[in-house]
C-alpha cells in the first residue's frame, strides 16, 4: 500500500515537470509574436484556482496516508529489522537446525499437535500455542545454558533471566536461611555454600570492627586536661591519680 501510494505521488510530480518542460522547448528560437499564445500565463480565475487547490491537497492527502501508515507499521519495521539482523548473525549450523525445526513443525496438524506427540528433539520449550518456541529466540535468551545453585539443593536453572531470578524466590531463600545467613544484596550470584559463609564471616568481622568500642574510642579529660579513653580513665580513678 505504501509503495502506491508513494508511486502516486511521484507520478503527478513528474507528469506537472514533464508538462512545464514541453511548453519551455515550444519557445525554444521563437519570437514573442510566433509563440502560441495559450503557452502564456493567464490570469488565475476562480475555477483555475480552485483546480490548483484540489490537486496541492490531493498531494497533501496522499502525503498524509503515506506519514500515517509508516506511523502504523514503525512496530513491525523495526521488529523485521532486528529478525534480518539476528538471523544475519547467526551461523550456518544454527540456521541449519532452526530449518530442521520449523520443517518438523510446520508438517504437523493442528490436530496431530493436540492429540499427539509434538517432534522435539532439541527439546525446546514451550510456546503459548503448545509448540515448541523457535530456535533463535531459543539461543537468544539464553535458554541452552543451565545454571546450578548449591544453595538451592543442586537445582539447575535454565536461561540467566531465571537464573537472576532465583535469588529473591523461596527455595533460595530457604537454603540461606538453613545456612544461618540473611538473603541480602551482599549474597547475589553467589552459589557455592563455601563462597557464602566466607562472605558471610567477613561481614561479620567487618562489622564487628565498625561497630562502637567504648573503652577504646569514649574519651574523657582528666583534672589536668588530658583527654584519656574510657578504659586509661578508670584505671586512674581506681588508682586515685585523678
Amino acid at each position: 500500500y505504501i509503495v502506491i501510494v508513494i508511486f502516486i505521488t511521484v507520478f503527478f510530480t513528474i507528469r506537472t515537470l514533464e508538462e512545464r518542460a514541453k511548453r519551455l522547448f515550444g519557445t525554444k528560437g521563437k519570437t514573442l509574436d510566433q509563440i502560441d499564445p495559450s503557452l502564456f500565463t493567464k490570469a488565475k480565475t476562480g475555477k483555475g484556482l480552485h483546480d490548483g487547490t484540489d490537486r496541492h491537497k490531493e498531494i497533501a492527502n496522499l502525503e498524509a496516508q503515506i506519514y500515517h501508515t509508516s506511523e502504523l507499521l514503525g512496530t513491525q519495521r523495526a521488529q523485521t529489522r532486528e529478525n534480518v539482523e539476528r538471523k544475519l548473525a547467526r551461523t550456518a549450523e544454527e540456521l541449519e537446525e532452526e530449518e530442521e525445526v520449523e520443517q518438523y513443525s510446520e508438517s504437523e496438524s493442528d490436530d496431530d499437535g493436540e492429540e499427539g506427540v509434538l517432534y522435539n528433539p532439541k527439546n525446546l520449550p514451550l510456546g503459548w500455542d503448545g509448540k515448541p518456541i523457535p530456535y533463535w529466540l531459543y539461543k537468544l535468551h539464553g535458554l541452552n545454558i543451565y545454571y546450578d545453585c548449591e544453595i538451592c539443593g543442586n537445582y539447575s536453572y535454565r536461561g540467566p533471566k531465571a537464573f537472576q531470578r532465583h535469588f529473591a524466590e523461596w527455595r533460595h531463600a530457604h537454603g540461606m536461611r538453613c545456612l544461618g545467613i540473611p538473603n541480602t544484596a551482599h549474597f547475589a550470584n553467589v552459589t557455592k555454600i563455601k563462597d557464602a559463609l566466607s562472605l558471610w564471616d567477613k561481614l561479620k568481622d567487618s562489622k564487628t570492627k565498625e561497630r562502637f568500642d567504648s573503652d577504646a574510642e569514649e574519651e574523657f579529660e582528666d583534672s589536668f586536661g588530658n583527654v584519656v579513653n574510657r578504659k586509661v580513665y578508670d584505671d586512674l580513678r581506681k588508682q586515685g591519680l585523678l
